[in-house]
Parts: structure tokens; C-alpha cells; sequence
């Protein structure tokens, strides 16, 4: 059974399967909405049914709390329809620039970084590029019907190859491959960019950008894209991890603020090591930002990581004055 969708402001309408999710239709159809995980996890695609009735599916209540719920809110990305709908949310400009696609890869390098990340850098068929805003990913496809998404860190005008920052998961398939048998010359193919989690270029605000372990890779891309085209709004980085080497690219965020007086670097420690011998801050990542900015009404921020700090950051960020629709998140998901 099918049902019409209406999208407002836009008056624009789409139909949708009983079983496929609204941002699927959406997309399928031709209309960019905002969406980043496309698990329930991040928030980026929530939306408010205005008329009919939908089922949340499996939308994380951190992402979307009761209360939300109560309000007429859902997650596009998990989200399915009883009924025809008229949804409230923000449609972005055409994605014709930056066509999805199917593409073969081959491993280039295999660089550790860390001892429990790994960074992968990807080379594509001669003459082919993939055309892709900083901050999006890709998704890797498997033969058994598996995906797993990587955000790329490389900014799009650096794109003679693609690279990646992966994190070993314990008991995760694909990781564990990775760090213990993959050779460099292995093929596999991805779909993409995807994803909404990018830079806003039209603002004029300052842009505060969060990330938490390897949720560094977007916020890098989206640094070397901005710097690559000049872009000197105030930008303020924000990345988080446990100890020291989680930092594993630290030397190069301190330099980014070195050489450009708009952009500052502050790295936060949750639990430093004693061999870390650590002078810096320490804490919640997230925490941070609310201790530096006791009003955030005048920002955009991009955060990236662990669905507790994006979760965290949207309600505490809100509470001091940041408006919800600066707010860009992409939380990173693991699977075994």
C-alpha cells in the first residue's frame, strides 16, 4: 500500500511504500532533506508530522525523547507511514552536483595512526572522481547485503584519493579485518557521498566543530575544504578522546591553528593517562563548549562522535542559547 507524502513549507508531495522509511521515499524521489546516520542515532532528519500518522520504528530516544514524540516529532530516517502524512522539516538544495554512486576501490595504503585506528586511504578506476561535500560518507557493500558507513577525511579538492579514519571495534567484523588481514591492492565497492553533515557556507557565524575520537575525519575535511577556499569565519575545534593517543592527529590540528589566526584548537581529555603527562583540559568534550560559551545564540555547531555526546550536545547547546537549526550532527554507529 501506498501513502502521499506533503512536505511543508514546500508543498512538494511523494508517495511511500507501507515499508519504506520517509527519507528513503524522499530521496528516491528527489528531495534532499537534512539526514546524516540514517540509524536513529544522530537526529539530523527530525521532522513534525503536521497531519497522519506514522510508526517511529527503530528511532533511539536520545535522538528523539518521548516528550519529542508527544510533539509531533519523528526521525525521517526510521520513520514509516500509517496513513498519508503532511510533514514540517527543511528540504535542501538539489544534489545534482554530487550524484550517488556505485563505485569500485582499490586499498591503497594502510596507515596505523593509533593503535586502534587505522587510516585507509582508497584509490578509484583511472579517471573517475567522486564529487562530494566536505563531512559526508561513504558506505561500503559487502556480498552477504552488509553495509558499513565511513565518513571520508579528506577534503574534496584533495581527491586523488579517498581516505578514511577507522576505528578497531571489539568483535566487529569488518574492523577487525582490517587491522589483522587486509592487504594493501584489496577491491571493494561503496555507495556515495551521503549524508547532509556539511558545511553551511552561505552563514556568516561562527562555527564551533566538536568531534569525539575518530569523529575527527568529517570535521577534518570540513577544515581543509574551508581553509583550501578561504573561508576565515571563526572556527573554534573542539575534538575529544580518553587519553593521548586517542588525539591521534593532533600535531596537524595545532598547526591548523598555528598558521590561521581564525581558527583555535582545543583538545579535552576524559580520562589522560599518567604517561600522558597532560596540561590541557580535561572532562566532557561537550562540556567544554559550555564552559567557554555561556551563549551560543550567535553559532553553528558541527559535532561528530558517539551518539551520547551528539545527544548531550543537542540538549545542552539548546538550553544556552543555540538555535535548533544550527545544530549539524553525524553520530557515529558501530556494528559487530
Amino acid at each position: 500500500m501506498a501513502y502521499q507524502i506533503t512536505l511543508q513549507p514546500s508543498g512538494h508531495n511523494y508517495d511511500v511504500s507501507a515499508d519504506e522509511t520517509l527519507l528513503e521515499a524522499a530521496l528516491d524521489a528527489g528531495f534532499i532533506l537534512p539526514y546524516g546516520c540514517r540509524n536513529g542515532a544522530c537526529g539530523s532528519c527530525r521532522a513534525r508530522i503536521l497531519e497522519g500518522e506514522v510508526d517511529h520504528g527503530k528511532s533511539q530516544s536520545g535522538a528523539l525523547p518521548e516528550n519529542a514524540r508527544r510533539e509531533g516529532y519523528t526521525l525521517l530516517c526510521c520513520a514509516t507511514a500509517r496513513s498519508d502524512l503532511v510533514v514540517e522539516c527543511r528540504e535542501l538544495a538539489s544534489n545534482s552536483e554530487y550524484p550517488v554512486k556505485i563505485m569500485p576501490c582499490r586499498v591503497q595504503e594502510l596507515t596505523r595512526l593509533a593503535d586502534d585506528v587505522m587510516l585507509m586511504t582508497l584509490k578509484l578506476p583511472v579517471n573517475e572522481r567522486l564529487a562530494f561535500r566536505a563531512g559526508q560518507y561513504i558506505e561500503f557493500m559487502f556480498k552477504d547485503g552488509t553495509r558499513r558507513a565511513f565518513s571520508l577525511a579528506n577534503a574534496p579538492h584533495d581527491d586523488e584519493f579517498l581516505q578514511l579514519h577507522l576505528r578497531r571495534i571489539d568483535g566487529g567484523k569488518f574492523t577487525s579485518h582490517v587491522f589483522d588481514s587486509m592487504k594493501v591492492k584489496e577491491i571493494m565497492r561503496f555507495e556515495g557521498p551521503h549524508g547532509t553533515f556539511y558545511l553551511r557556507e552561505e552563514s556568516t557565524k561562527p562555527i564551533i566543530l566538536l568531534a569525539g575520537g575518530t569523529g575527527f575525519a568529517p570535521i577534518k575535511s570540513i577544515v581543509e575544504h574551508a581553509i583550501h577556499n578561504h573561508i576565515t569565519r571563526p572556527m573554534t575545534i573542539y575534538w575529544g578522546a580518553r587519553n593521548k593517543a586517542g588525539l591521534y592527529l593532533h600535531e596537524l590540528a595545532a598547526q591548523w591553528a598555528t598558521s590561521h589566526p581564525h581558527i583555535r584548537y582545543i583538545p579535552v581529555l576524559s580520562e589522560a593517562a599518567a604517561g600522558d603527562a597532560w596540561a590541557g583540559r580535561q572532562g566532557l568534550v561537550h562540556q567544554a563548549v559550555l564552559e567557554d560559551h555561556a551563549d551560543l545564540s550567535g553559532y553553528q555547531v558541527y559535532a561528530c562522535g558517539a551518539p551520547p555526546m551528539i545527544d548531550a550536545a543537542r540538549i545542552d547547546f539548546s538550553k544556552q542559547g543555540l538555535p535548533n537549526d544550527e545544530f549539524f550532527a553525524d553520530a557515529f554507529t558501530y556494528s559487530s
